[in-house]
């Protein structure tokens, strides 16, 4: 098989993150309503050891829930009169190679076809085969997909080829797009970021009825050789992932032309990006002018050796009698 597999050796890694984001107002606030995504999941081949949310003036009522979708969300009501609003997200995780038994199983190399939601234990994913309203699923899409997804090939193929053919395609663009701009939109351009690529991979998943769900997250990025890291230079990310027989989702990375690996940090997942904007909410102000500032720091951790960890078994006191 042929794509993207990337070269580096697969080990298990750790990362401390750090989401910042600073709205600055040039008039009082009187009060803040938000709901943010700032919580890595705990899911297979991702474990968080640490997650909190801060928010700066101090909220008068917050909460942490979990949404339709599995995610954990932060919803928050400052009341103090404010100019600035800072909410930062802080977590620790642990992120393991892609399984490689995932690329071999029965499902990943499967006719394509036979990957689509067909039984009564499937309906939960139904929901992710269904196009969004305005519709995203055009005939570009339509006539796009068709040159991928042809008849019988494996699964893994087509998303290999999608992956390749969208990075290949697409050129990446700063500040191109925005948050409401549509696939079609996108489809004509020729151009877009990591949201918008992983947006027309979905549509085109779905127009064939195959189940695709839209991933935020962040993506540890390397300095150059010889330089540094710039803290707080790293950024959001976003990706796809489809659904595969058996309940297990393949995530693939159409802007960096690769399967999802141990440098991607799974934050939330939907439909698609508005469902899980890492920040939005309501303010009550009389100001007309703001400024928002977003820093996001993917640093890397050292991982405990097997002497520390045994050391840190050895000194846990006894249980039992």
């Amino acid at each position: 098989m042929t794509g993207p597999t990337g070269t580096d050796v697969a080990s298990t890694r750790r990362y401390r993150v750090t989401h910042r984001t600073t709205y600055d107002y040039d008039d009082v606030v009187s009060a803040s309503f938000g709901r943010c995504f700032l919580m890595p999941r705990d899911v297979p081949g991702q474990r968080v050891l640490e997650a909190s949310v801060a928010v700066d003036p101090e909220p008068a009522d917050r909460s942490t829930g979990t949404d339709i979708f599995g995610n954990t969300d932060t919803y928050f009501h400052v009341r103090t009169p404010h100019h600035r609003l800072e909410v930062t997200g802080t977590s620790l995780v642990d992120i393991d190679p892609l399984d490689p038994a995932l690329l071999t199983s029965a499902a990943a190399t499967a006719p394509w076809e036979d990957a689509r939601p067909s039984r009564p234990a499937d309906a939960g994913e139904v929901e992710y085969v269904l196009d969004l309203y305005p519709p995203e699923i055009t005939d570009a899409v339509r006539e796009y997909a068709a040159t991928v997804f042809r008849p019988g090939l494996p699964l893994l193929d087509v998303v290999v080829d999608l992956t390749t053919r969208i990075h290949t395609d697409f050129a990446y663009r700063s500040g191109s797009t925005a948050i409401s701009t549509k696939v079609d939109t996108v489809m004509s351009r020729r151009e877009g970021v990591c949201q918008d690529f992983a947006r027309v991979a979905i549509a085109c998943l779905r127009s064939q009825g195959l189940a695709a769900r839209y991933v935020s997250g962040y993506l540890a990025t390397e300095p150059p050789p010889g330089r540094e890291r710039v803290i707080g230079a790293d950024a959001s990310h976003a990706w796809a992932a489809v659904w595969l027989p058996g309940g297990r989702w393949l995530p693939f990375d159409p802007t960096n032309d690769k399967l999802v690996d141990e440098r991607h940090v799974t934050l939330a997942w939907g439909r698609d990006y508005d469902d899980v904007p890492p920040l939005r909410g309501v303010i009550y102000t009389e100001s007309t002018k703001s400024k928002i500032t977003v820093s996001v720091d993917v640093a890397p951790q050292e991982l405990p050796t097997v002497s520390q960890k045994a050391s840190t078994t050895s000194n846990e006191s006894p249980t039992g009698s």
